[in-house]
């Protein structure tokens, strides 16, 4: 699963590091606590190459009858691609990343649900495969994404086992560039253990309202192989009665 997750890398660091077009971006200030039905950047193809483009996070399909008559479709597991209704037809020539410094996943601690932050350990941006829509409604067009999901891998595990999948070199423009007749799922696999690391953050990730550099900050050293996760250690940094649990 992804439910959370952080943007601060600058636009035009974005566009040169994934060679998109930004012009379709008005603005964007550094995220610390993305989280579902906010606008993300997003990664797609265009006519010219690629481009950035602000979406709504929580997939609304176009056959919707109206936009609530649906859970919101933040995440898609990628066995169901082709087989889900609301995938199927999005995977011939919808398909997006979006981007993301890292996610967080929760583990419980002493009774307590504690998050952790994954990113690269090379600190690059991750591209993160979705698909995108757009719902037409009285109110007009939203356009929309969802990030595609796939085993987790053995540093995520103790965590989750589910992750997003990161997309990288060839594996990106398998699923970006291709022509619209493939349906390639090959790059929809669990990303390199040795090239992420996991710390815990603090518990104010749990409140949607907090969105600052605080929530990214490392509150432990960085777990970066599966033995790491033995008795580790509640981190505490503010009463549970002051936070709002995801």
């Amino acid at each position: 699963m992804c439910g959370r997750f952080s943007l601060q890398t600058p636009v035009p660091e974005l566009a040169e590091l994934f060679e998109a077009d930004p012009s379709r971006l008005e603005e964007w200030s550094a995220r610390y606590n993305v989280a579902p039905t906010d606008e993300v950047v997003t990664l797609r193809r265009s006519a010219g190459g690629r481009e950035l483009v602000p979406l709504r996070w929580g997939l609304i399909p176009n056959w919707a009858e109206d936009r609530t008559s649906l859970p919101p479709m933040i995440n898609a597991r990628s066995e169901s691609l082709e087989t889900r209704r609301a995938f199927r037809d999005l995977v011939i020539d919808r398909r997006c990343a979006v981007l993301a410094d890292g996610f967080y996943e929760w583990r419980k601690e002493g009774g307590l649900k504690q998050p952790y932050l994954i990113r690269r350990r090379d600190r690059r941006p991750m591209a993160l495969a979705g698909l995108w829509d757009v719902w037409r409604g009285p109110d007009g067009r939203i356009p929309s994404c969802t990030i595609i999901t796939t085993d987790a891998n053995e540093l995520l595990e103790p965590l989750h086992d589910r992750m997003p999948v990161i997309l990288e070199g060839v594996g990106a423009q398998m699923w970006l560039d291709l022509d619209i007749s493939e349906r390639t799922m090959d790059p929809l696999q669990p990303f390199d253990a040795e090239a992420l690391e996991v710390f815990a953050v603090s518990r104010r990730v749990n409140r949607v309202a907090d969105d600052d550099a605080a929530c990214a900050e490392p509150r432990s050293a960085p777990i970066r192989e599966a033995s790491g996760w033995r008795e580790r250690p509640a981190v505490g940094d503010a009463p549970p009665d002051q936070l709002g649990f995801f």
